[in-house]
């Protein structure tokens, strides 16, 4: 069994990611400091009956370089989620967006370097690609992002990520450490927070049509994403710690390949919880983009990644468990 890392650990992602090790019987060690994460969001390990010291919580914060130390230490694996999310909120303060992404995240590379550890994992985003000429719509259809196209970003958070990627590529190239990048598209699933200001818009939409309220959807509606669910991040991570060495400082795609316009997946939504809502319709945000549609066969080809849970699926046990848990 290894000892897996998991920083952001009691966010999303994170806390999906441990979930899913420690029932397969790894050693999990979380590092959160909370700003953004939950206590509830780890509650899962007390029905889970651990052998002791299965699992660790380290309550620090990654801008402090002597704590990712100690949180590395006899790590095997570092699976790097922890982050200042959402664009809205880089723009509100992108000072605090960079010391998390950036700083924390070179933070924890020097410290996972000095560990020894087996292979880093980082967390980045689709939000690098902004909108580049390649991805103009041709017959009304996005052009697949490809990890080779030139990054083209429109906020200070894609800025941060995109940095986090360019530290990865460097400390494999100069310090040889094991690390990966993979390049998250629009995840979504259980535990995502509906209550944030600055919460994605699935669980702000189903939060809103639980309570027969109408949602604001910004824009027309009609800008598109390639929405992934959680349980296709947990494979491309595990797969990602343990294949060939051919990823090795590189930026993988993870996603569904499927692009669902903001208006097909708030009438879908509508569809599966038996709601009949009109949305109300305000002006774009500032660093959105209009479509976002991910190239994934490099994660295809390198990662053996297959996409199991498509977006009617997940879209199903999504709102399901925020009707059962909200």
């Amino acid at each position: 069994m290894a000892l897996y890392l998991i920083t952001g650990g009691a966010g999303f992602i994170g806390s999906n990611l441990a979930e899913d090790l420690l029932k397969h019987g790894e050693e999990v060690r979380v590092l959160d400091n909370f700003s953004t994460g939950k206590e509830e969001n780890l509650s899962f390990i007390n029905d889970l009956n651990l052998p002791s010291g299965k699992f660790t919580l380290i309550r620090e914060d990654i801008r402090n370089l002597s704590s990712c130390h100690h949180a590395c230490e006899h790590v095997d694996f570092v699976l790097h989620q922890a982050a200042l999310g959402s664009v809205p909120r880089s723009i509100d303060d992108p000072i605090t967006t960079n010391e998390v992404n950036i700083q924390g995240t070179l933070n924890l590379l020097v410290s996972a370097r000095d560990a020894k550890v087996k292979r880093f994992i980082y967390a980045a985003s689709s939000s690098a690609y902004g909108d580049p000429i390649s991805t103009a719509l041709a017959d009304d259809k996005p052009v697949p992002k490809v990890e080779s196209q030139t990054p083209n970003p429109q906020s200070p958070y894609a800025i941060s990520k995109l940095t986090g990627e360019y530290y990865c590529h460097v400390f494999y190239k100069i310090f040889g450490l094991e690390t990966i990048s993979l390049r998250y598209f629009n995840v979504f699933g259980k535990r995502q927070d509906a209550n944030s200001a600055y919460a994605a818009v699935m669980p702000k939409f189903v939060k809103s049509l639980l309570s027969d309220q109408p949602p604001t959807i910004y824009g027309d509606g009609e800008q598109s994403r390639d929405f992934t669910h959680i349980d296709n991040v947990i494979q491309a991570n595990l797969k990602t710690c343990h294949t060939s060495q051919d990823v090795l400082g590189k930026t993988i795609n993870i996603a569904c390949g499927v692009r669902t316009s903001i208006n097909q997946l708030y009438f879908k939504l509508c569809e599966i919880m038996g709601k009949n809502i009109k949305p109300l319709y305000s002006p774009p945000r500032a660093g959105d983009v209009k479509h976002s549609l991910a190239d994934i066969s490099r994660a295809k080809n390198l990662l053996s990644y297959d996409p199991r849970v498509d977006i009617i699926t997940g879209l199903r046990k999504f709102a399901e468990w925020y009707a059962n848990n909200l």
